[in-house]
């Protein structure tokens, strides 16, 4: 058996989430699929870098998969993009050691949000960005988000009704770049607690429209208190960009202060 590393992007918009599902349509499950029926029927487990929620879209996920098919690594993207559908594409495989885990072996992520601040609706990135139509004060944002990176325990940032006791994680760089009529938060960490990232969205735009403070930002991860947080922003601004591994000299990302 030789195990395969893939970066799979996606379109979350159409699916139930990453994760199998009973009776809903899945990244995972439409994967699965495929790799089930190049393999004549035999099913194939594939293991992802993490999860993402339904209408959440990825760029560079990070799943790993065995086969004993002889199909060389730069064949197997064809491969599978030729029987998935268009929301799904297979960017990159390669071989791995048969100890890589996709999950376990990440040593940092990197997650994006997209604002989408025109004054009118746009049809053609409904699904893509959060229509966010209402001044919003970057410099502050900023300055709050600086409060924000280092290593903390992220409770007043983390949904109420996950089962992960520890909640400890390390925010290594957060950045604010204007695109167009668009704005593109970035953020870079070891991991990401569930709803995470929507959360820090959420209360980073309460700053930027003045209904808190920059200076606020640390008494709110010191209570460790979700009801205390903003709200979680919408999923459909929301993109897992890309997946570090400490083999790929990518692990140096993880411990600048930027992005």
């Amino acid at each position: 058996m030789q195990r395969y590393k893939c970066i799979v992007s996606y379109d979350g918009t159409g699916f139930a989430g990453y994760q199998v599902q009973p009776g809903k349509r899945t990244v995972q499950g439409e994967i699965e699929a495929v790799l089930k029926k190049i393999h004549k029927g035999e099913a194939v487990k594939i293991t992802a870098s993490g999860r993402t929620d339904a209408g959440v879209h990825a760029k560079g996920q990070v799943i790993h998969f065995d086969s004993s098919l002889p199909i060389p690594p730069d064949r197997w993207p064809q491969a599978l993009n030729s029987m998935l559908g268009g929301e799904i594409a297979i960017l990159s495989v390669e071989k791995v050691t048969p100890s890589f885990h996709a999950r376990f072996d990440a040593a940092g992520k990197e997650y994006r949000y997209i604002l989408y601040l025109g004054k009118q609706k746009n049809p053609f990135n409904r699904n893509y960005a959060y229509h966010y139509p209402f001044p919003l004060d970057m410099a502050k944002m900023e300055e709050a988000a600086r409060h924000l990176i280092g290593t903390y325990d992220f409770s007043s940032f983390c949904a109420s009704n996950t089962e992960v006791a520890d909640k400890v994680r390390t925010i290594t760089g957060i950045c604010f770049k204007k695109e167009d009529d668009c704005l593109v938060l970035s953020f870079r960490g070891n991991g990401f607690l569930y709803n995470m990232v929507r959360i820090l969205t959420g209360t980073l735009i309460e700053v930027g429209t003045g209904a808190r403070e920059p200076a606020d930002i640390p008494a709110l991860v010191s209570a460790r208190d979700r009801r205390l947080a903003g709200k979680t922003a919408p999923a459909h601004g929301l993109y897992l960009w890309e997946v570090f591994y400490e083999d790929s000299g990518e692990e140096s990302k993880t411990t600048k202060p930027g992005v």
